[in-house]
C-alpha cells in the first residue's frame, strides 16, 4: 500500500515523532474494496491494486485479496473485492481482518443504497450518528463510499445507483471484543474512520467510543450512568446501583474525556468506579489515569491520612507504602477511612470539571478483589 500523504502535524507529526507505521480504517478498506467492486461490475475488470482519496487528500493503494464477478446471462450483475486491514503498528482487533464490498445494480434513482453483510453489525438503539435498523457503516465511510462509486460512474459511464453490501470474515465474533454489544449494534462490527488512517495507540477511538456511550445512554432515557476503570469496578457499580448495560462507560484511563463530554451532554448522575490506586490519581488532580502518565502520589495519601486522623507514625507508612492499596489497607487497620477521603477528593475533583453542570457524583473505590474500600455519597454542583 502506498504511504499517506505529508502533513506538518497533527496526526502526520503524531506518527513521525512516535516512529510507528500508521495503518488503514475499515472504512477506507471498504471504500477501496467497493471502487474495486464497482470498477469491475461495469468493465469486467479489477482494478489492483486500487486507489482512492480520503478526506485529507492522501490517496493510498490498497491489494486486493478476493475478488468476484458474477453475471447472469452474460451481464455482470454483481462484484466482490475484499481488502485485508492494515492497521499498522495499532494493536487493533481489526488487523489482519477481510474487508469485502459486493456491490450490485440498484433500483433507478436511488444512488447508494448501502447493506450490512455478515460480519458488520446493524444500529438497534438510538443515540448513535445512525438511524435504528441502519447498517453499522459510519457517515464518513459512507460519505468516502458514494464518492469512490460517483467516481467510477463518472469514469465508466455508469448511473451510480447500486446496492453496496460490506461484510467483515469473522466480524462478529471480533466484535465480541469491542463496545458494539453494548451500544445495541449487533451481529458485527461497525465500519469506522473519519480521516481513513488509523495512528498507532492513538487514545481517540476510545475517547470516541466514550462519547458514543453516553449519546446512546441519553438516547435511551438513562439518568445514571457509571464510568468505569475496568470489568471489575463495572461489576461492582452494577450490584451497588442495578444499572443496565447501556449505562455502563468503559471509562478506561480516560477520566477527562468521561466529565468533559458529560459537561457538555450532562446526565443527571455520574457514578465513578475504579481501584483506589486510580482513583488516588483523580483525587490529585489527574485526569488521564495511565500509569505512564500520572503516578500514586504517596505523600499525597499521607496528607490525606492526616485529614483522617493518622498519626505522624501512620502517615510516615502511608508515604512509604509499596502500592496504593498497601496504604489503605495501613490506614483502614488504624480505623482511619483513607478510601473514603480519596473517594471524597475523586469527586470533588470531578465536579470541578462539570463546572455547575447539572450532574450529581458519587464515588466507589475498589480494592483488586472487588472489595469496596471507599464510597462519596452522591453531592451535585
Amino acid at each position: 500500500m502506498a504511504a499517506a500523504g505529508a502533513e506538518a502535524g497533527g496526526r502526520a507529526g503524531q506518527l513521525k515523532s512516535s516512529g510507528l507505521r500508521h495503518g488503514w480504517t475499515t472504512g477506507a478498506c471498504a471504500t477501496a474494496a467497493t471502487k474495486a467492486a464497482y470498477t469491475a461490475l461495469l468493465t469486467g475488470e479489477f482494478p489492483d491494486p486500487v486507489t482512492i482519496t480520503l478526506p485529507k487528500g492522501q490517496q493510498p493503494a490498497f491489494a486486493l485479496a478476493a475478488e468476484q464477478l458474477t453475471t447472469e446471462s452474460g451481464v455482470p450483475a454483481g462484484a466482490m473485492a475484499g481488502v485485508v486491514k492494515d492497521a499498522g503498528d495499532d494493536p487493533d482487533v481489526t488487523h489482519g481482518a477481510l474487508i469485502r464490498a459486493t456491490v450490485r445494480p440498484g433500483g433507478p434513482g436511488a444512488g447508494v443504497v448501502f447493506r450490512a453483510g455478515p460480519g458488520v453489525g446493524t444500529v438497534t438503539k438510538a443515540g448513535l450518528p445512525l438511524a435504528v435498523g441502519e447498517p453499522a457503516i459510519n457517515p464518513v465511510p459512507r460519505q468516502m463510499i458514494r464518492e469512490a462509486v460517483a467516481e467510477v460512474a463518472a469514469a465508466h459511464g455508469g448511473s451510480g445507483d447500486v446496492v453496496v453490501e460490506i461484510s467483515v470474515d469473522h466480524g462478529e465474533e471480533i466484535a465480541r471484543s469491542t463496545w458494539n454489544p453494548r451500544l445495541g449494534i449487533l451481529g458485527g462490527l461497525s465500519i469506522l474512520g473519519t480521516t481513513g488512517i488509523v495512528v498507532p495507540y492513538s487514545c481517540s477511538a476510545w475517547i470516541d467510543s466514550i462519547r458514543r456511550g453516553v449519546d446512546v445512554a441519553r438516547a435511551a432515557g438513562r439518568t445514571h450512568v457509571a464510568g468505569c476503570t475496568g470489568s471489575t469496578s463495572e461489576k461492582v457499580a452494577v450490584a451497588v446501583h442495578g444499572l443496565p448495560e447501556d449505562a455502563l462507560l468503559d471509562m478506561g484511563d480516560f477520566a477527562g474525556a468521561v466529565l468533559k463530554y458529560l459537561k457538555r451532554h450532562p446526565v443527571p448522575r455520574l457514578t465513578i468506579a475504579g481501584g483506589f490506586a486510580k482513583l488516588s490519581k483523580l483525587a490529585h488532580g489527574h485526569l488521564d489515569l495511565h500509569s505512564a502518565r500520572s503516578q500514586v502520589d504517596k505523600g499525597y495519601l499521607a496528607e490525606l491520612a492526616r485529614r483522617g486522623g493518622a498519626d505522624e507514625e501512620l502517615a510516615a507508612a502511608v508515604a512509604v507504602a509499596n502500592t496504593g492499596l498497601e496504604a489503605v489497607q495501613l490506614c483502614r487497620a488504624a480505623g482511619v477511612p483513607l478510601g473514603d477521603l480519596v473517594a471524597e477528593a475523586a469527586r470533588a475533583t470531578a465536579l470541578g470539571v462539570l463546572l455547575g453542570s447539572p450532574v450529581e457524583v458519587d464515588v466507589i473505590c475498589i480494592d483488586r478483589a472487588g472489595t469496596v474500600v471507599g464510597r462519596a455519597e452522591p453531592l451535585g454542583p
